[in-house]
């Protein structure tokens, strides 16, 4: 994968303008993890199926944006594959893609928090 985020290790690899790999170091706060989680309990992540793709979809396509969203917790954990193009549940569609979007923010926030230090 070309972007990819630990929360546990803070490893953050992503795609820049320039298609070049950057390799940094970003922790989220614990408010931004319990913000998170919460966001995530709010938006049904827990009813989510593990797949959000439309039927016939190559999960391994280079061709389609790709997340993986994954929480892991003591007792349980949950794993959200996502492709983009999906268009079968706008519902699920769209509060999958907020999901997205607040992890990216999220990351990103945390990382201007690093770099303006």
């Amino acid at each position: 994968m070309e972007n990819t985020y630990d929360s546990s290790t803070g490893d953050y690899q992503y795609v820049d303008s320039r298609d070049s790999i950057i390799r940094t170091n970003v922790k989220l706060r614990s408010n931004d993890m319990i913000y998170l989680h919460s966001k995530a309990n709010e938006l049904g992540l827990w009813n989510f199926p593990d797949v959000v793709a439309n039927n016939g979809s190559d999960l391994k396509s280079p061709k389609v944006l790709r997340y993986e969203i994954v929480f892991n917790y003591k007792r349980k954990s949950k794993k959200v594959i996502y492709l983009t193009d999906y268009s079968e549940i706008p519902k699920l569609r769209d509060v999958t893609a907020q999901m997205t979007k607040l992890i990216r923010q999220s990351i990103s926030d945390a990382e201007d928090r690093y770099s303006n230090k």
